[in-house]
Formats: C-alpha cells, sequence, structure tokens
C-alpha cells in the first residue's frame, strides 16, 4: 500500500462522567518530535487538570506507536486511545485526552470507556484526507531518447519535479507513486542508453 490516512483539521470534544470532565484533542503531527511538543504544550496548558493522557500513531505504514496513562491505572487511558486512533486506520495523529477529576472515582472499566468514547468523538469530528506515499528517483535520458522517456514516465502518471542538462542530454528528478516505481524504472530500463545517476533513492 502507498496511501495512508491521516487529520485534515484538528477537533476537540468534551465528555462528562460522574462529574469528571474529559476534554479530547485529535492532532495531526509529522513526526514524533512535533507529537511530544504537541504533548508537552498541552501538558503546559492544562497544569492544573488531574491527568492528561495522550497516544499518538506515526509513520506511512502507522508501526510508530506510543501511549500514556499519565498516572491513570494501567492501560486504562493511553491503550483506549491509541486503539481508537488505530481503529481508524489513522497514522501521523496524536490523540490527548485531559482530565479533570470530579470527585467520584469511576473504576477501571467505566474509566477506560470515558477515554476510549472521549477520544472517539474528537477523531469523528476531525477531518480526514487520504496521503499518496511518492518517491523520487534521477535518470540521464540521452536527448535522442526524451520522448520514449517521457511517455514511459506520462503513462505511469508521474511528476518531473527537476530538469538539469549535461552535454549527454536531460537529467531528469521523477516522482512516482511508490507502489508504481519499479515498473516505472523497469520501463526506462529499456531504453538502452538511459543511466541512474544515483544508486540510492533520493
Amino acid at each position: 500500500m502507498d496511501t495512508y490516512i491521516t487529520l485534515k483539521s484538528s477537533a476537540e470534544t468534551q465528555l462528562t462522567e460522574k462529574r469528571s470532565r474529559f476534554l479530547a484533542f485529535a492532532l495531526h503531527a509529522d513526526n514524533e518530535e512535533e507529537a511530544k511538543n504537541i504533548v508537552a504544550a498541552y501538558k503546559k496548558k492544562y497544569y492544573d487538570a488531574r491527568h492528561v493522557c495522550y497516544a499518538y500513531v506515526l509513520g506511512n505504514d502507522g508501526k510508530i506507536t506510543r501511549a500514556n496513562d499519565d498516572g491513570e491505572p494501567s492501560g486504562t487511558a493511553g491503550r483506549p486511545i491509541l486503539g481508537q486512533i488505530q481503529s481508524r486506520n489513522l497514522t501521523y495523529t496524536v490523540g490527548i485526552v485531559v482530565r479533570y477529576f470530579g470527585g467520584v472515582k469511576l473504576g477501571t472499566g467505566p474509566l477506560g470507556v470515558a477515554y476510549k468514547t472521549a477520544i472517539g468523538e474528537a477523531l469523528d469530528e476531525a477531518e480526514k484526507e487520504e496521503k499518496i506515499v511518492t518517491t523520487k528517483f534521477r535518470v540521464s535520458v540521452p536527448y535522442t531518447d526524451a520522448d520514449v522517456a517521457m511517455r514511459f514516465i506520462k503513462d505511469l502518471e508521474a511528476d518531473i519535479t527537476q530538469r538539469d542538462y549535461d552535454a549527454e542530454g536531460t537529467i531528469l528528478t521523477i516522482e512516482v507513486r511508490l507502489d508504481d516505481e519499479q515498473a516505472l524504472r523497469d520501463k526506462l530500463s529499456k531504453i538502452l542508453s538511459l543511466r541512474f545517476p544515483d544508486e540510492t533513492k533520493e
């Protein structure tokens, strides 16, 4: 798969359960550093809350995950938040739930449900978008074969992001869907005089 779903907009919802107030936030983060900074900013903003629990999922494949209960009984907050993000197949997503304790203990079962419900509503409220994963590579095409190369590139709906020129021809930087990269490389390799200047992808 060379696509993933993430949040296009953030969202905030609120849930009250036995006088405890749960403020839920669904946000986008491009990387782990940004996710950590978001969490730190919310902890600072809601310094007077009893708990600021969170989870995030990152990476095109959603393999980078973290969940934190922030003092709640183990598995009652961070894990339910993480589960809600994953059940919607989202990545590059941070879920934060701020709890203002209302004086009545909920018990671990209802507590987990409250965190799950709160962040679920925020995630559903946020606008989502599908992103296509692309990759770039360069090819050196002789002037005499430029038309053939352009046809192959067009066939796979790839984009040329940069053109450079030397004595032998045109050096093209091509951006293509990850799933189509090998097919395009195979097509271009049929042009005998074409070269791939870089062994590694940019």
